[in-house]
């Protein structure tokens, strides 16, 4: 099931609320993706004017870290998660998974193995980054590549 404050964009299960309406309800795997707007550090000549949002941002990140689940993945770009909290178990790339991107994505695991990769490629260009201004920019920079979601899907289903 996914949850999340929006609606959802695919067919399937879908909470739309808090996620800690039903983080309690038996689950054993969590694929959490934070909002990285007040933790990502692409953003740091932001963070003196919002220590407070930084703050509770990594107060959600821990309450997500913490829940009662036993196999937990928490994803998000470099961040002051790194520094705040604990340090990324891995770091995954999308050309690792079948996309000629580039945008570093950290992994803090609990009870789940490293993500290997399932397809390296070459002719890697960081789009992700140069995207241009627009409302929805925020969005599509957010957006799991379908390479590395089929791979959380493949080898973490199956632990």
């Amino acid at each position: 099931m996914s949850c999340d404050l929006l609606p959802t964009e695919v067919a399937g299960p879908h909470y739309q609320g808090d996620v800690f309406d039903v983080i309690g309800d038996g689950w054993d795997l969590l694929i959490a993706h934070p909002p990285c707007t007040h933790l990502a550090v692409s953003g740091a000549r932001w963070f003196k004017e919002k220590q407070q949002e930084q703050a509770d941002a990594l107060d959600f990140v821990r309450r997500l870290l913490d829940a009662p689940i036993p196999r937990i993945a928490l994803e998000n770009p470099v961040s002051v998660i790194s520094s705040r909290i604990a340090k990324p178990s891995q770091v995954i790339q999308p050309w690792q998974f079948g996309h000629g991107e580039t945008k570093a994505t950290c992994l803090w695991l609990k009870g789940l193995p490293l993500l290997t990769p399932t397809d390296v490629v070459s002719g890697r260009e960081n789009r992700v980054h140069r995207m241009p201004p627009g409302p929805n920019r925020w969005k599509e920079r957010s957006r799991t590549f379908q390479g590395i979601a089929s791979a959380m899907a493949d080898q973490w289903g199956r632990v």
